[in-house]
């Protein structure tokens, strides 16, 4: 398989799970409301930890991800992406980031979504999600994140 046609899946794989997400969010009847906060010190302390022992296995310590993350592996899955500003974290907002740490990838793109990005619902409750989510936030360039916090305005206006 050629590197162009592996990238094509790869973008197709990401389109795809974005556009589940957001159809997830839009016909789910009980949206959470996310506040992500990442100046809160004690938080995103907490969710340094949590991050450490629940997710830095597949995202990597410093939260570079896996090597070659936009190219699908033998078994046809995609590497764990990267959650610092060199990622795609930053481009969803705070209901669908919670959701996916919650439920997984496979709960909002379907069944037949080959993904490892399980859902951490068992182990994680939702406050332990958001300082997580608040730790990853508050390592992002001040310019990230204020584009962040403007993705988040629009969505929760719809």
């Amino acid at each position: 398989m050629s590197l162009k046609h592996s990238y094509a899946k790869a973008l197709t794989a990401f389109i795809f799970l974005c556009a589940a997400g957001v159809y997830q969010l839009a016909i789910s009847s009980k949206a959470v409301a996310v506040s992500l906060a990442p100046d809160n010190a004690e938080i995103v302390s907490a969710g340094a930890g949590l991050y450490q022992k629940h997710c830095a296995s597949c995202h990597g310590a410093k939260l570079e991800g896996q090597p070659n993350w936009q190219t699908r592996l033998p078994n046809d899955r995609l590497p764990a992406p990267p959650h610092d500003k060199t990622g795609h974290t930053w481009h969803h907002n705070n209901a669908l980031l919670f959701k996916i740490t919650k439920l997984g990838t496979k709960a909002l793109a379907g069944d037949d979504y080959e993904t490892d990005m399980r859902g951490f619902s068992s182990e994680l409750s939702d406050k332990e999600i958001i300082a997580v989510l608040s730790y990853i936030k508050s390592t992002w360039p001040a310019e990230i994140r204020q584009r962040h916090d403007q993705m988040n305005k629009r969505s929760t206006k719809k």
